[in-house]
């Protein structure tokens, strides 16, 4: 293996060495479900059950849709020490709930970094840590305590309120006034959103003292509240600058008995790809230190290695593959505010909660929703026809399921045929639309399926040229391109994927031509091939840390790379969550003999 003398390399090959309580509800905030999301990725986020939340919202385990606002039971008194949860109302600003929750607004900043004054807006929920919590970014240069505007400190309580009160339905401002001895002016001038706009049930008012009462000579407001923008301004975590990027990488590279398995190989190739990545970025004046460790696959192992003193200093980890690992890798990252890129697992929960970690590989909910989009972008007028084998094939369900959902919703038509039996294009020509565009829609994605499904479908195609038809199917037809690349090909096919490379692209030309002139061996023939993944996760980020600095989170989507295999599009799940991988490619086979990628973004 060639390595590279100028950068740092630790190689450390030693020895091995939920459910969420929520106490007693007696309310509940409101959840806007956003594109991808599940059940199981809400119940994350706010650390509650499914069963709670399918309690409160009858019907949410069959089906939820983008859009659709969800009752999240929480504690109405939180106990000592414990975070809760805030739905931002119409009308409400950050200098209010600093008040609200006798807390700074530095504080709730710090603990949603992915909050802005350009998204604080009614439905966002907000993360609001216990008071005094200094949440786990600490800055190495820390600002100043934000400081409101002069004899209100937000970080105590409003002595010029009595009390809040939440809007029922056909209340008035007059009726509320009433209610508690105040005139509607002194309601307005305590709630300046009220000005022109008409009440809404559940948004809270703040109720003033009534003016001639001895508690209104407590300190009073002040004239002008900051704004959103000058508190998120004053609130802006600053880091430390990064001069060379310290960077460690924790793969298993081994087993603890010395044997060397297939995932390990994997592994030693996803390296090998990283380190070409780093070559390339040293090249271009990059200035990095590379720390790899061998895990062994060991939980113990890496306990050790994260006690190692080096580890604090890292500004990213890259790694495990270890599903076990993931929670102490991640509490690590948050403690001592390091970026922690997940590559390989498709469940990590703890990038619901922790704004360090990065998920590479798609959940397939958020996979899915970003696949029925593009679908519908580029095929919303078409002719949908769903299309089996006959067998009982499971593993498509729920893409499957959900594509039919998005459709009805568009309100665009749908078939389903079974095709069996000897080769016969009838079925299929009753199922079109010989007028317009069809798409076939295989119900599994295996090769049994595509090998008695392309004979149907290239009949019809060859004994009526003139029908306008498309094949469009899953990630996994990679692996059978070469068998079938000619019906690809005929029938139009479409695929959808995150990773995929032709291997006639100049860029993956290149990279493998360098690859085995630098380790005298071709890559392993799968899909995806690992050192493209390690060559395009390490040239993203450490890219991105190289262009943009400590900002980078603030500007993921201003990194400039042209990945050779794995798209990257790194969105935050929440305000106080971590990022997810969202990039969905379609390949397209044309009836002209041309691949394209289709990207569109």
């Amino acid at each position: 293996m060639k390595l590279i003398p100028t950068f740092c390399l630790a190689l450390v090959l030693t020895a091995s060495a939920g459910s969420f309580p929520i106490g007693a509800q007696t309310g509940y905030l409101s959840h806007t479900v956003a594109k991808g999301q599940s059940l199981y990725s809400i119940a994350s986020m706010y650390h509650v059950p499914v069963s709670e939340i399918v309690r409160l919202n009858p019907g949410s385990d069959t089906q939820i849709r983008a859009g659709q606002v969800l009752k999240i039971p929480q504690a109405a008194a939180p106990e000592s020490g414990q975070q809760q949860f805030h739905t931002i109302q119409p009308g409400e600003t950050l200098y209010q709930l600093t008040v609200r929750y006798n807390i700074t607004a530095q504080a709730i900043c710090a603990a949603n970094p992915g909050l802005s004054a350009s998204n604080f807006r009614a439905g966002q929920v907000v993360c609001i840590p216990p008071a005094g919590d200094t949440i786990s970014a600490v800055p190495t240069t820390a600002p100043a305590p934000v400081q409101p505007a002069p004899e209100a400190p937000a970080a105590s309580p409003r002595k010029d309120w009595k009390t809040m009160h939440k809007v029922e339905r056909k209340e008035t401002v007059f009726s509320i006034s009433q209610q508690y001895g105040i005139t509607p002016e002194e309601l307005i001038a305590a709630n300046p959103e009220l000005r022109g706009g008409k009440l809404k049930k559940g948004t809270f008012l703040f109720i003033p003292y009534a003016q001639d009462t001895p508690q209104a000579a407590a300190p009073t407001q002040p004239a002008t509240a900051p704004t959103n923008e000058e508190l998120f301004s004053e609130s802006r975590l600053v880091r430390r600058p990064i001069k060379t990027i310290q960077a460690a990488l924790l793969l298993p590279f081994t087993a603890e008995n010395g044997a060397r398995t297939e995932e390990q190989t994997r592994m030693i190739e996803f390296y090998e790809g990283f380190l070409m990545a780093a070559d390339s970025l040293k090249r271009q004046g990059v200035s990095i230190d590379l720390h790899t460790f061998d895990t062994k696959g060991s939980t113990a192992v890496v306990t050790r290695i994260l006690a190692q003193s080096k580890m604090k200093e890292m500004d990213i980890i890259f790694g495990p593959t270890q599903t076990a690992s993931n929670k102490e890798l991640a509490g690590f990252a948050r403690k001592y505010d390091t970026r922690l890129v997940i590559p390989f697992a498709p469940k990590v929960d703890e990038v619901f909660t922790n704004p360090n970690v990065y998920q590479v590989n798609t959940p397939q909910s958020y996979l899915y929703s970003e696949v029925y989009e593009h679908f519908i972008r580029k095929f919303g007028k078409t002719n949908v026809v769903f299309i089996s084998d006959g067998t009982k094939s499971q593993e498509k369900t729920e893409f499957i399921r959900g594509m039919k959902n998005e459709l009805s919703s568009q309100n665009i038509a749908f078939k389903q045929i079974e095709l069996t039996g000897e080769v016969d294009g009838t079925r299929l020509i009753a199922a079109m639309d010989t007028l317009h565009q069809n798409v076939f829609i295989p119900t599994s994605g295996s090769n049994t399926a595509l090998i008695r499904m392309l004979p149907h479908l290239t009949l019809v195609r060859r004994e009526h040229p003139h029908f306008d038809m498309h094949l469009f199917g899953y990630p996994e037809w990679q692996t059978y391109t070469h068998e079938h690349l000619g019906s690809f090909y005929e029938l139009d096919t479409y695929f959808y994927s995150s990773f995929y490379t032709n291997n006639l692209f100049p860029e993956a030309v290149q990279f493998t031509r360098n690859y085995r002139h630098w380790y005298s061996k071709d890559m392993a023939n799968t899909f995806p091939r690992y050192g493209m993944l390690g060559f395009d996760i390490g040239y993203y980020f450490l890219k991105g840390l190289s262009q943009q600095g400590s900002r980078l989170e603030e500007a993921l989507d201003q990194v400039q790379v042209t990945p050779i295999q794995t798209g990257f599009k790194f969105e935050r799940v929440n305000n106080w969550g971590g990022f997810i991988n969202r990039k969905v490619f379609f390949v397209h086979f044309t009836n002209h003999y041309e691949l394209i990628k289709l990207d569109f973004e």
